[in-house]
């Protein structure tokens, strides 16, 4: 399993979801097995996504659509306020 981990800063966080919400159907054609959305508890314009995959090489190329189509775009990403980071997370060995 490996997990693309995504953190960024927002301007509106009911904006942020209804774009979120609209590429569930991305989402599930790009692999994505399970999303997790939070916020730090003091910072409302602030947004963390954890999306789960069975592969690195399908969490890639979901990054890459990411990349290239969605956060590229104001259109598509319309809440996005500043940098985004990510991560390719996988379960360390206990």
């Amino acid at each position: 399993m490996t997990t693309l981990h995504i953190e960024h800063p927002i301007h509106d966080f009911t904006m942020w979801r209804n774009a979120f919400d609209r590429m569930a159907d991305a989402r599930e054609r790009g692999g994505v097995l399970a999303a997790r959305v939070a916020q730090p508890v003091d910072d409302p314009h602030y947004v963390v996504v954890d999306l789960d995959f069975a592969d690195v090489e399908r969490a890639k190329a979901f990054l890459a659509f990411l990349q290239a189509s969605v956060w590229s775009t104001p259109e598509r990403s319309p809440a996005l306020a500043g940098a985004i980071t990510t991560r390719l997370l996988e379960t360390a060995p206990a």
